[in-house]
């Protein structure tokens, strides 16, 4: 493993794992691996906020700074839920989720699984029937 790739994986251990795109990158592999060529700053991060833009300097040795506020709130960790007399089935919410936390089949109705579901909220904007909401994370569903 070379300095950078030792690098990237520490810094993408501290991401919160949202794969929400939020920073500008596909995910937060990509952000890690640009952030330890010099490609990227910490700021980038919405889901970590201030507390892990803070822990990604400390990893890379520069000045701490705040997350940049113009990409998104930081929010309290959440989890989709699919109201299910609403689902129509049409699988645009399971296309949309970066780490396949939704399942279900075509015209059946899709459930999330809260386990795997990191809160990014990129299955509601494709959802035509508006059935999908964001529930705080660890409350029973």
């Amino acid at each position: 493993m070379t300095d950078s790739s030792a690098l990237a994986e520490r810094l993408d251990r501290l991401l919160p794992q949202t794969q929400c795109g939020q920073c500008g990158f596909d995910g937060c592999r990509p952000y890690a691996e640009a952030m330890a060529r010099g490609d990227a700053g910490v700021e980038r991060c919405p889901p970590g906020g201030d507390s892990g833009a803070r822990a990604l300097a400390n990893v890379l040795n520069i000045a701490p700074q705040p997350y940049d506020r113009s990409r998104g709130t930081h929010l309290s960790p959440e989890v989709a839920l699919i109201v299910e007399a609403d689902c129509i089935g049409c699988t645009k919410c399971i296309q949309a989720c970066p780490v396949d936390a939704i399942i279900g089949g075509a015209k059946f109705m899709h459930t999330v699984l809260e386990d795997l579901c990191t809160g990014c909220g990129l299955c509601i904007p494709p959802c035509p029937v508006d059935c999908i909401v964001m529930l705080p994370a660890g409350k029973d569903i």
